[in-house]
């Protein structure tokens, strides 16, 4: 299904719904409904009915499925790797020694290790690109279809669709964080056992502990996306080609990688995006150990201020010709 087709089918459903609503508050009352409260009552609505369109079109194409289903297969990968390489009873890693990635050797004592390892894994590359390509193409992919006017000919307003397709992007991050987490959990479950979780400070808390811990490290992880995101978004205002926006989207976050890893630049290196996106592994320590999370998620915070603020600045003043 085109773009167009799927806002011309989402577009009179969200429609009738909100005029039903709309008459609904206004036979409801006992009494006359006053002009400011009615108006107000009007957009809130519509700006319920706009996220929800944006959402619903954002998870049902094809690309965004197709996105997904790779994340999804990320874990089982990697648990048909561990477990083919440990069936003769080795280790993981050069010379089944200690020295695999993240999280890795600790993967065939408890299957919900590979939770950790599969978003360990993700996070430098698959989940981030994920991330660009759905940001990069949330304005310049409607410019690029001739659907932008027509998100605008309703009563709609250039900032409440941007923060639609916004709000859209975030639910991408969270829902693409929690398929990787999930597909791990049940791939670590079928091939590993599961038990009492040890952390990395070396004390043991219990498999239920162990649960929430994954599930709050999945939202830390989604959380570590927001900054891209907003970036995303930014350079999506400034092209009408969806494809420019993913590969300058994808293509900055390539550049990014590179940059934190050079030496000599370690004087901005905590200034980018990306410098703390491991840092959920500190959830792992008994206590939690909250440094450098406090500043992963401050720093995404400051990049989605500031782009989200260039995004919104740069689409309010932007001449829409298609």
């Amino acid at each position: 299904m085109s773009r167009a087709e799927a806002r011309a089918e989402a577009g009179p459903e969200a429609g009738a719904e909100l005029g039903s609503e709309a008459g609904a508050l206004e036979t409801a009352g006992a009494g006359p409904v006053e002009p400011v409260a009615r108006e107000r009552e009007r957009r809130l609505w519509w700006t319920f009915g706009l996220l929800r369109s944006e959402v619903t079109t954002t998870f049902r194409r094809w690309r965004t499925l197709a996105l997904l289903g790779v994340l999804a297969a990320v874990p089982v990968l990697i648990g048909i790797a561990v477990k083919i390489e440990t069936s003769d009873g080795g280790g993981v890693g050069p010379g089944g020694g200690a020295n695999g990635p993240a999280f890795l050797t600790q993967i065939t004592n408890n299957g919900l290790f590979l939770v950790f390892a599969a978003l360990a894994a993700t996070l430098p590359v698959f989940l981030p690109m994920a991330v660009g390509v759905i940001a990069g193409d949330a304005i310049a992919g409607e410019a690029g279809g001739g659907t932008l006017r027509y998100l605008l000919v309703a009563p709609t307003g250039r900032t409440r669709l941007l923060l639609a397709k916004y709000a859209s992007t975030l639910a991408f991050c969270l829902l693409a964080t929690l398929v990787v987490a999930v597909s791990a959990l049940a791939v670590g479950a079928l091939l590993f056992p599961l038990g009492d979780v040890t952390t990395i400070s070396g004390t043991r808390i219990s498999f239920g502990d162990g649960l929430l811990r994954a599930l709050l490290i999945a939202v830390v992880v989604a959380a570590s996306l927001v900054g891209l995101a907003a970036l995303g978004l930014f350079i999506s205002t400034l092209t009408s080609s969806g494809i420019a926006a993913m590969a300058a989207t994808v293509g900055l976050l390539i550049t990014v990688q590179i940059l934190d890893t050079i030496p000599q630049l370690h004087a901005m290196q905590p200034y980018l995006f990306s410098h703390y996106w491991l840092s959920f592994a500190d959830l792992l320590r008994e206590p939690f150990y909250w440094d450098d999370i406090g500043r992963n998620l401050g720093l995404q915070a400051l990049y989605a201020a500031v782009f989200g603020s260039a995004a919104w600045a740069r689409f309010t003043a932007k001449d829409i010709n298609a």
